[in-house]
């Protein structure tokens, strides 16, 4: 994903919830605000139902592209593509894939990465 950079943080958003959903993005645009460039890299882990948020026809695509265009990756599960059938042209723009969105939020913590789960 973002290899060879300092740690960040990672955020994990794995509900169906239109409200967990904003609120999760909220916390992120809430972050990139307060700290700015001290914040670090930030990237946005999707999976299970969560990955709803990234998907074509979201409804908040808007806010997610207004994070992706202040830096924040976005990475969704390949496990929970596949279990729901979906090919990664469902995805939006600029959204990447991991191979599991459990084990990208494990690698960054070992990372030194800090972990936040609105």
């Amino acid at each position: 994903m973002v290899e060879g950079s300092r740690p960040g943080v990672v955020v994990h958003l794995d509900e169906a919830d239109p409200a967990r959903q904003r609120l999760a993005l909220a916390n992120v645009a809430n972050l990139l605000a307060d700290l700015g460039p001290a914040a670090g890299l930030v990237e946005l882990v999707v999976n299970g139902p969560g990955l709803d948020v990234a998907l074509q026809g979201s409804p908040l695509a808007g806010d997610l592209a207004a994070l992706q265009g202040q830096g924040v990756v976005v990475a969704a599960c390949a496990n929970t593509l596949a279990a729901r059938g979906l090919e990664r042209s469902a995805l939006l723009p600029g959204v990447h894939v991991v191979p599991a969105g459990v084990s990208e939020l494990v690698r960054r913590q070992r990372e030194g990465w800090a972990y936040l789960r609105p």
